[in-house]
């Protein structure tokens, strides 16, 4: 089941952000949060999913691997969100995603990832559509 939609919440002053239940459905009741590698947002990762990762890092030897793993597990929470479903973000976290109050929940197919909503109406200004229009014509899509 692929994670879809998109939602904007708040960050408490307790650094805890709402996460949508569809999304917490679709998590499971533990899951990760860690830093994006390849943008400046978080990701959100089921237990499985995160173990996927791991092995395929793990599938390399440490020498070419060993800053990636520093960099995503060292900020990495294993989350389990409070009854209210908030779960709470570290400052280094929120602060990696530009976070300042409003953060976009979205979904990314096989994870969620969190945007401040300023980096997230961004984002979205800078898409070229006429490029992933290329590109999914390429994949037969």
């Amino acid at each position: 089941m692929a994670f879809v939609g998109e939602y904007t919440h708040s960050i408490d002053a307790k650094n805890r952000l709402f996460i949508p239940a569809k999304f917490r459905e679709q998590l499971g009741e533990n899951f990760y949060i860690t830093r994006k590698m390849n943008k400046t947002c978080l990701a959100l990762y089921s237990e499985e999913k995160m173990q996927q990762i791991t092995d395929n890092i793990n599938a390399f030897p440490d020498s070419e691997v060993s800053e990636i793993k520093e960099f995503l597990y060292s900020k990495t929470v294993y989350a389990t969100p409070d009854s209210n479903g908030r779960v709470c973000l570290s400052s280094s976290v929120i602060a990696y995603a530009g976070i300042t109050r409003n953060a976009v929940i979205i979904g990314a197919g096989d994870h969620v990832q969190i945007w401040s909503e300023e980096q997230w109406a961004e984002q979205e200004s800078k898409r070229d559509l006429e490029k992933m229009r290329q590109r999914l014509a390429a994949l037969g899509l």
